[in-house]
């Protein structure tokens, strides 16, 4: 279960891809000390976190009376982890974090969750928990929580949904009632909180939904409330156990050591975070910044997909090469078909990596305010989020494919990360969420605008690769052909939405994946620009040849999808609907 972090085209990726800011003299980090950062984090998971994997889907999580356990090794792994900093890397330094920025962020978050995605799980919601009280907590909840947080002594959850209301968080019953000192107290059942019970760190802050007495019903009716696991006495010490137990965990077809729990809450003293009946707008906070590392973990479980059927291919001999170059059985890499398979689950994983360091730039120029990057982040964060993890799906199953036979063999380990990966098209709301998201608060709330200016973009890379290279102009040509396929399905959706919502919704998942599509080759497109500069250069040449290969094999293979996505949804609907009747 061996994994090395692909740092050399990380920091490609983060050199070239991120938007450039406004201002040069926005501080930050240099890229030799990302890179260091990078690699220290590399090797460790490579030494340490890694190695879990294998032991962590075989033992699982259990139920303990009301304690979580997790396997031995991962206490010890998470003591060295947060010992070593590592949960600091993407947070402000006023709270003792190192600053990095969200293209470096997500690296690291793929880096960590390639090693395992069960352990991955738990700095990931912590990591949602911190921002979301960056944004909306008080100065005083800031001071109380944030820093043994971002050091990793304390952990966070998102506590959202309950049984009767699944992602309709309208339906959420959960009741914070007011008590004299200032305080809440917060009564019900939460379902599917990741990490919502476990021993690795000595607090859990789980951020809770719930209704105050009177709140208005649906959605606008939630406030969000910070549930300490102990509670926080003033000088930052902890006090005694709140009122909050773990009663179940899930039994899961993947990252069964990431300790999924059912949490009863009895009356938990909780504290208010911002106003009344704002809840929901607050986690959305913490949802969009989750939403996008569950994108990171779809091209983290790739990777390690990747790095596996490469190294099988390459090892396991079984047939004569079809070209007759040898008389003898060859390794399996010398086949076509597996040559296809390695490229595809490659392209697919190096493009979904592009797409996410590139937003995390985009990410970064929202913060800073920069004019019309918040509504760029917007529309690329559930393109991360749903296109690389259904992609997560075709890459781990296609590595199962490279072993054959031995795929479908729990000891080889990659049928694993087919299992892992299956989550992650689900967590944080499923595609179609993010798909209505795209089409809904995306697309149609700004008549297109954003989408447009997004084409424009592209368009602009296409213009580029025409004056270059045969290869260059190869990718241009695909890249234009998917553009037209996009803008023809974005026109329809925008003439249809109205008057027949069904048939617009009904091609909001085809529209959300040619979009994405588009995005990563829109970005690996770009790639070629750097890479062939580089190369023109005489720099790194092999390492450059493969990052134009790839995306020219990424256009002729992938991007030719955008045309078949696009007839789903601007003539798909009728039959969809017609067909829909005899469900």
């Amino acid at each position: 279960m061996t994994y090395q972090a692909p740092i050399r085209d990380i920091m490609f990726n983060i050199e070239h891809l991120p938007p450039v800011p406004e201002s040069a003299s926005d501080g930050g980090i240099d890229l030799a000390d990302m890179e260091a950062a990078l690699e220290g984090l590399g090797r460790f998971c490579s030494d340490v976190i890694a190695p879990l994997s294998r032991v962590g889907d075989e033992a699982g999580a259990r139920l303990e009376g009301a304690e979580a356990v997790l396997p031995e090794s991962y206490a010890q792994a998470y003591a060295q982890f947060a010992e070593m900093g590592w949960q600091s890397l993407p947070h402000p330094e006023e709270f003792g974090g190192m600053g990095l920025p969200r293209a470096a962020a997500a690296a690291a978050t793929e880096i960590l969750n390639a090693s395992d995605l069960s352990f991955g799980l738990c700095p990931l919601l912590t990591d949602g928990a911190v921002e979301a009280l960056l944004l909306t907590g008080s100065d005083a909840q800031k001071q109380k929580y944030l820093e043994r947080m971002i050091s990793g002594q304390w952990s966070g959850t998102m506590n959202l949904t309950e049984p009767q209301a699944g992602s309709d968080l309208g339906r959420v019953r959960c009741k914070a009632e007011p008590a004299a000192d200032g305080t809440y107290a917060v009564s019900g059942t939460k379902i599917f909180i990741t990490y919502g019970e476990h021993g690795l760190t000595e607090n859990i802050i789980h951020l809770v939904l719930a209704r105050t007495p009177g709140a208005p019903a649906g959605p606008k009716g939630l406030s969000l409330f910070i549930v300490p696991k102990f509670l926080v006495e003033e000088d930052g010490s902890l006090g005694r156990r709140n009122a909050v137990t773990c009663v179940s965990l899930e039994h899961k077809l993947g990252v069964r050591a990431s300790p999924t729990a059912v949490l009863e809450y009895d009356g938990a003293t909780s504290f208010l975070v911002g106003e009344e009946n704002r809840g929901l707008e607050y986690m959305f906070v913490m949802m969009r910044a989750a939403r996008f590392a569950v994108g990171v973990q779809g091209v983290a479980v790739s990777e390690r997909a990747c790095q596996h059927a490469l190294l099988y291919a390459q090892e396991r001999v079984q047939s004569r090469p079809v070209d007759g170059s040898t008389k003898d059985a060859a390794p399996i890499i010398r086949h076509p078909d597996v040559q296809r398979m390695l490229l595809r689950m490659r392209a697919l994983t190096e493009g979904g990596r592009a797409l996410a360091i590139a937003t995390g730039g985009w990410l970064d120029l929202a913060k800073q305010g920069s004019n019309g990057a918040e509504d760029m982040a917007e529309f690329l964060v559930p393109l991360v989020k749903a296109f690389c993890t259904e992609r997560s799906l075709e890459v781990t199953s296609l590595g199962v494919q490279v072993h054959g036979g031995m795929g479908f063999i729990e000891e080889t380990g990659v049928a694993q990360f087919y299992r892992d990966a299956r989550i992650l098209p689900i967590y944080e709301g499923t595609t179609a969420i993010q798909a209505n998201d795209l089409l809904g608060r995306k697309v149609l709330r700004d008549g297109g605008a954003t989408a447009r200016r997004f084409a424009g973009l592209v368009q602009e890379t296409e213009q580029a690769l025409q004056d270059g290279s045969a290869q260059a102009q190869a990718v241009a040509r695909r890249l234009g052909e998917a553009r037209q396929a996009f803008e023809a399905s974005l026109a329809w959706l925008l003439d249809t939405a109205a008057a027949d919502p069904n048939a617009a919704y009904g091609g909001s998942v085809p529209f959300l994946m040619l979009t994405g599509n588009l995005a990563v080759a829109w970005q690996l497109g770009r790639s070629v620009l750097a890479a062939s500069a580089k190369l023109d250069q005489g720099e790194d040449t092999a390492f450059m040849a493969q990052k134009i290969a790839t995306a020219v094999f990424y256009a002729q293979h992938i991007l030719v999808e955008c045309g078949a996505e696009s007839v789903r949804v601007t003539e798909g609907s009728a039959s969809l609907n017609d067909a829909a009747l005899h469900l």
